[in-house]
């Protein structure tokens, strides 16, 4: 007999092929997770200004990398707090020794889920911005409905974001970028910075990772769109 009650298993826009860690990274995480890794709550959300000691604009990255990127960006603009969403261990580990080594104050990680940690860990309306940079295109038609950039997933990063807040997001896959532009064109809670249908130039903020760099050698493009969060 078919059984009708099976849970639904969610759609996830990653697949855990990790690669072994590295000594470094290995210490990294022993010494320094405790320091500025999160772990997930069942209480609620977070408050973040209690997690940093301090009022500030706080930017949510999603799927850092290698955290080359983000950890340029906490170290250029130490007036602002920044949280790193990863789910692949060596990308932390990697993190956590750049922060350690320059002792940056202004950077915690989560090593999870994006979509657990946006609904479950941060409050309503408390980020400046939220930033999703060279995410998997996954560029076969079959795994479209895994891209991370879909209408529900950007309602529930309206939630999180304050009136005036940003989404900015980055890709070197041209048929992902035009994919995102139409679904957050379609909305009314969001504005195009850069004008109705419009990609924005790369900002002097969002530092070239060694991947879009080689990229670019080659010939690739790059699109970046950030939209606004209208009124609530």
């Amino acid at each position: 007999m078919l059984q009708t009650n099976l849970p639904i298993r969610p759609i996830r826009s990653f697949v855990r092929r990790e690669g072994r860690m590295t000594q470094a990274q290995v210490n990294a995480w022993n010494n320094f997770w405790p320091i500025y890794g999160l772990e997930t709550q069942t209480e609620g959300p977070r408050d973040l200004d209690a997690v940093f000691g301090r009022a500030s604009e706080k930017v949510l990255e999603i799927g850092f990398g290698d955290g080359q990127s983000l950890f340029k960006m906490a170290k250029n603009s130490p007036e602002k707090d920044f949280i790193g969403v990863e789910v692949y261990r060596t990308g932390v580990g990697n993190l956590l020794a750049l922060i350690a080594k320059e002792q940056l104050t202004n950077v915690r990680i989560f090593c999870a889920d994006a979509q657990e940690i946006l609904t479950h860990q941060i409050p309503e309306a408390s980020l400046a911005a939220v930033q999703i940079f060279f995410a998997d295109p996954w560029p076969k038609t079959r795994h479209h409905k895994r891209r991370l950039v879909q209408s529900d997933f950007v309602s529930l990063v309206a939630k999180k974001l304050k009136q005036g807040g940003h989404l900015h997001l980055a890709t070197d896959w041209e048929n992902y970028a035009h994919h995102m532009m139409q679904v957050l064109s379609a909305r009314t809670d969001f504005l195009n910075m850069a004008g109705d249908g419009q990609f924005t130039p790369r900002p002097d903020f969002r530092p070239l990772t060694k991947y879009e760099q080689r990229g670019l050698k080659l010939g690739h493009g790059t699109w970046d769109l950030i939209f606004s969060r209208l009124a609530l």
